[in-house]
């Protein structure tokens, strides 16, 4: 009994958020109502015994493709008014199609029926979960197919990586071994200057750091500290 009502909710849960993903007009909320949807098919699944893709389609689905979806759809400033003009253009040819399709469903439907002598057979041995079942025939049967689905995927991800991969000359890099090339002579200059003096654009002074090696001008002679009525020549005056 509990479990008929857990179907009868989850389903009813799922085929409203479903109308929802294509009725709403804010695309937000339409990858909203298809993580709400996803999550009452993976419930679904957990009451049909099929745990291993219930984990699947919460893990792989809504954790990355919704999330994907959601994180675009937010990012990129896209004229959705300009994309709705032309749907009472297509809306008619839209409508026949939706209803080609649901005439088909209902014939297929209707015309199934169950053999007499049909009897139900379980899919796992008993006392196996289905996750152990799939990782059992994975990992022996079809080892090979799955590692060779695994290249594939890596080589698609190198291959998006280098395609959008693109040389930007004003991006500022970091050169390691130039500045561990660099001397104290080449990166900090030490000057004493007189009371109430400063550096100026066309004197030396305190700079850090200091142009490349190859552009360095010939270190200046430091200036000497004045002295004595030099510092103050107001008290000569006096």
């Amino acid at each position: 009994m509990i479990a008929t009502f857990a179907f009868y909710l989850f389903a009813t849960v799922l085929v409203v958020s479903a109308a929802a993903v294509v009725s709403a007009r804010n695309p937000v909320h339409s990858v909203l109502f298809l993580i709400l949807a996803f999550f009452n098919a993976a419930a679904l699944f957990l009451l049909a015994g099929a745990e291993f893709l219930a984990m699947i389609l919460v893990i792989v689905y809504v954790g990355a493709v919704a999330v994907l979806f959601l994180f675009v759809v937010m990012m990129l400033d896209v004229n959705f008014d300009q994309l709705r003009e032309g749907f009472q253009r297509y809306a008619p040819i839209g409508a026949a199609v939706g209803v080609v399709l649901f005439a088909e469903l209902i014939l297929a439907l209707g015309g199934w029926t169950f053999s007499p002598s049909l009897q139900l057979v379980s899919a796992t041995p008993p006392g196996v979960t289905n996750t152990a079942a799939l990782g059992r025939l994975i990992y022996t049967d079809y080892v090979f197919l799955f590692q060779a689905s695994g290249l594939i995927l890596l080589v698609a991800m190198i291959g998006a990586i280098v395609l959008t991969h693109r040389e930007r000359g004003s991006a500022k890099r970091q050169d390691i071994a130039a500045q561990q090339q660099r001397s104290v002579a080449n990166t900090l200059e030490l000057m004493t200057l007189s009371l109430g003096a400063g550096t100026g654009a066309g004197s030396s002074g305190f700079i850090r750091p200091l142009p490349a090696p190859s552009k360095l001008l010939p270190l200046q002679a430091p200036v000497p500290a004045p002295s004595g009525d030099q510092a103050h020549p107001e008290r000569q005056e006096h």
